[in-house]
């Protein structure tokens, strides 16, 4: 069985990769060891899919080198998708800070792909395991089938009841290609026991802003029984580190509140002071922290600007992550310095490609992923439909 190119991994960069390739007339088998195609976009956005986002530009992605993605981004952009999803008659709408939803079901997304591909005569096998991938003759053979050009779209290991694994590296390393190190990303952090106070007020959330080093989001932060999640949380997630600090900006004008507060009613408490701005269970914890149970009355102003640095700059050092089994994405992956950026082939091994999250390209929440997703398989769906036969 002779083809133009084999793709693995029938989720959002193979699907549009196998589609761009196939229409531009190569001949393409699609293999995934999954029953269905796009599980991943099933699940995404609440099952509506935050398909890309308005804002999308390469500041946007996390990788050992920034400006890796500016090409394919700049080639393949938001727009270009949104137009194939308006082409395909589907509504979708702004939900907020530029990320684009289906105003129906993730599915419609699933099958605008799955019609693109059959548009394009693209081949799917699913429920199919990869196995062994054989290379020689600058051919590569993948169970009975031989093609010149291979291309990776397995994912990384995030979420792994959805089937996700590290099939990816597992290649990159069979063919020598280095790999950065795999971590989660998108991710809620977890507390020790030192901070169980926050982990007691579980389900409470709020606006703030959320910084790792000079790295800030200003978004919703969840407190949970575990540590801490949230949008807010899940961006700074990508950057930190183990032994990092994070902080959490809940009062901007904190030093201001609190003396108005003061001034207005110097019998009242610090907790029902914050409960004008804050949820009444997350005042009383830092109201509990700060270890202030007076009235404001009889508190020094000192006191109560230092207060109000616990509310500007509320920090914990997590003690880790909830993993890959919780992260949305991958950080790390198949090192840029291995890839071209503008084709997305590997340089030491012509005609093996590597594409979306499998590479060393992490998006911030809010539809950057898959719009790395489209982008980077857009340009390698074109790649090889330029060298087939």
């Amino acid at each position: 069985m002779n083809y133009d190119a084999i793709i693995l991994g029938a989720g959002g960069a193979g699907l549009l990769a196998a589609a761009t390739a196939g229409k531009a007339g190569a001949r393409v088998l699609l293999i995934d060891h999954a029953d269905a195609p796009g599980k991943k976009i099933l699940i995404s956005g609440g099952g509506r899919c935050n398909f890309t986002n308005m804002w999308t530009e390469p500041r946007c992605y996390l990788s050992e080198n920034p400006h890796f993605a500016k090409s394919a981004l700049s080639r393949y952009t938001q727009w270009d998708f949104l137009a194939l999803v308006e082409g395909h008659d589907i509504a979708w709408h702004e939900k907020t800070l530029g990320q684009l939803f289906c105003d129906g079901s993730a599915r419609q997304i699933v099958a605008m792909l799955l019609e693109e591909c059959r548009r394009g005569n693209v081949e799917i096998k699913l429920s199919t395991e990869i196995g062994e991938i054989g290379h020689a003759d600058a051919q590569f053979r993948v169970g009975n089938a031989i093609a010149p050009q291979l291309i990776i779209a397995t994912g990384g290991p995030s979420i792994p009841k959805m089937g996700a694994t590290g099939k990816a590296y597992e290649i990159a390393n069979h063919f020598g290609l280095h790999v950065v190190r795999p971590r989660p990303a998108l991710v809620p952090l977890t507390l020790g026991p030192e901070d169980k106070l926050f982990q007691k007020i579980a389900g409470v959330s709020c606006l703030a802003v959320a910084r790792v080093r000079d790295v800030k989001f200003k978004e919703g932060v969840l407190f949970t029984h575990k540590g801490l999640s949230g949008p807010a949380i899940l961006q700074v997630s990508s950057y930190w580190e183990p032994g990092e600090t994070v902080s959490i900006n809940l009062l901007a004008d904190a030093a201001d509140v609190l003396r108005a507060a003061k001034r207005r009613n110097p019998r009242a408490h610090l907790k029902a002071a914050l409960a004008e701005h804050l949820p009444n269970r997350l005042g009383e914890a830092l109201a509990t922290r700060m270890g202030i149970a007076k009235e404001l009355g009889n508190i020094a102003d000192a006191d109560l600007d230092k207060a109000s640095e616990t509310l500007t700059q509320l920090t914990f050092r997590p003690s880790g992550t909830e993993g890959f089994a919780k992260a949305e994405v991958t950080a790390g992956g198949i090192s840029t310095a291995e890839l071209s950026s503008k084709t997305m082939e590997a340089r030491q091994v012509p005609g093996l490609y590597f594409i979306g999250e499998a590479v060393d390209v992490t998006g911030w929440l809010g539809g950057y992923n898959f719009q790395w997703a489209w982008s980077s398989g857009f340009v390698a769906g074109l790649a090889i439909a330029a060298r087939r036969g």
